[in-house]
């Protein structure tokens, strides 16, 4: 035997050996996981979604790093519900919490039990708006140590959750001046007045402090020296306060902001058309922290797409709106919806009421909407506008490929008849499955109400920011 031949086969036993034996698995290190979530920002602002005029040069980055779903959503459009679907992997209905400042019911379970029970470390830190605390015992991570979460127990894994009060309202944080209100572009379920463009300028200002709070995150994790096995996720929560938007099933509502970056694992600069919903972020954080089974859940695992190997998850999603209950809101306005890649169906079942929120009722934080309501009395467009938000039909149809803004209405197109009997029929099996009957669950909801009898919010949703837009520290976050 030559020297050559008898090198190649010591190398080639040598390889053999560290194979892992027949029928094994190689072991899954359990990767570090931040999931870092915003509070009312549309999907599409930020620059990687396709709006230049904001500036989120870390969201665009991340993004650059890693996957940017085009189709990921919560099945609610509002606080409360979506946070509790996104940490228990259940749909509002069916985990209880549908109405806004609701809770789960009691004895359910979220990402805090599952991840334990893998060996993790569990933290939040920011915005709550959750409950029961047996539901979500998160450790309490305070701002400003965010690092030292994340430093502590180099041998345990850690899964951290930060959430931001922006760019919810007011709009104080920021600098306005950095954005021209003359030069903004309003979506087309906007009335054009100056009003408006006040709000958008100061609404994009706020989602630019959040792409702070965002950048001092990422750097927190590079500082703890285990970024090449963390899952870092940024998401947007749900449609902003401006009509169409929060408080609707509009994908101006529904349609969420989704980049995950997984260094190795997730390909840098890729982009997911695939179908996914908050409800399935728990099943995929635990198939990536190696869980053989992943059950019991609404949702599933896209672990697949992570890893590049689909680029299909769902063929339909699904949005629950519940008025009842919320600030100003009306007597009982049920929303249902369900959506497609290409359509969407919108049933309201009590179609003949007015729509109302806080937003119409007075609480107008904003500072627009009057300003739409006036310049409805003279100009057709405004009044459309305002009219269409607060009164709708039973049944709306948009297809989603010529008309992405959901403007015109096809419901009763002969040509659409097969589509919308199939729509209306997967939201009717879906609706069983939860446990829904629309009118009646949403009837079992208590509106909150002053002893005056007036209905008001139930303790301030969130504490008055302070800095002046002013930089903080590295990873020192705004109050909840």
């Amino acid at each position: 035997m030559t020297r050559g031949l008898f090198s190649f086969l010591l190398v080639a036993l040598s390889c053999w050996a560290q194979l892992p034996a027949r029928g094994q698995e190689e072991a899954v290190v359990p990767p570090d996981i931040v999931i870092v979530l915003a509070d009312d920002q549309t999907w599409s602002d930020s620059g990687c979604y396709g709006n230049k005029q904001v500036k989120t040069p870390n969201i665009d980055r991340l993004a650059a790093e890693g996957m940017r779903f085009t189709r990921a959503f919560t099945a609610t459009a509002m606080c409360a519900p979506t946070r509790q679907q996104l940490y228990t992997g259940l749909f509002p209905v069916r985990n209880g919490a549908y109405p806004n400042h609701s809770k789960v019911k009691t004895g359910t379970r979220s990402i805090v039990h599952f991840l334990r029970e893998r060996g993790y470390r569990v933290g939040l830190s920011g915005k709550k708006h959750f409950g029961p605390p047996a539901s979500f015992p998160f450790e309490k991570v305070p701002r400003g140590k965010l690092g030292e979460f994340i430093g502590r127990k180099k041998s345990q894994p850690y899964c951290l959750v930060v959430t931001s009060n922006s760019p919810h309202l007011p709009w104080s944080e920021g600098d306005p001046s950095a954005y021209d209100p003359g030069k903004v572009k309003l979506p087309a379920r906007f009335v054009d007045t100056p009003q408006t463009r006040q709000a958008m300028v100061k609404y994009y200002a706020e989602i630019t402090d959040f792409d702070r709070e965002l950048g001092e995150c990422m750097a927190a994790v590079q500082e703890g020296g285990r970024e090449e096995n963390t899952i870092f996720i940024y998401t947007s929560e749900q449609g902003a306060q401006f009509p169409g938007g929060k408080w609707t099933c509009y994908d101006m509502g529904l349609h969420v902001a989704l980049v995950v970056r997984w260094p190795r694992q997730v390909k840098a600069g890729s982009v997911a058309d695939a179908m996914v919903q908050y409800v399935d972020v728990v099943p995929t954080l635990l198939a990536a922290a190696g869980a053989e089974k992943v059950e019991g859940f609404d949702g599933k695992s896209f672990l697949d797409v992570l890893k590049g190997k689909t680029d299909e998850h769902h063929d339909a999603v699904f949005g629950v709106h519940t008025t009842r209950g919320i600030i100003n809101g009306s007597p009982c306005y049920p929303v249902r919806s369900v959506r497609t890649a290409t359509h969407k169906y919108i049933w309201n079942p009590k179609y003949r009421e007015p729509f109302r929120n806080v937003l119409i009722g007075g609480g107008d934080k904003g500072g627009y909407w009057k300003s739409w309501v006036e310049l409805a009395k003279t100009d057709e467009k405004a009044r459309r506008i305002v009219e269409g938000y607060q009164r709708r039909p039973e049944v709306e149809l948009y297809d989603l490929r010529t008309d992405p803004f959901e403007q015109k209405n096809l419901a009763g197109d002969p040509r659409l008849e097969d589509i919308e009997r199939s729509l209306r029929g997967r939201l009717d099996a879906w609706m069983l499955q939860q446990g829904d009957k629309g009118i009646e669950t949403e009837l079992r909801v208590k509106a909150h109400r002053s002893v005056s009898g007036q209905e008001q919010k139930p303790g301030k949703e969130r504490k008055k920011k302070g800095g002046g837009g002013k930089k903080a520290s590295a990873a020192v976050l705004k109050p909840s």
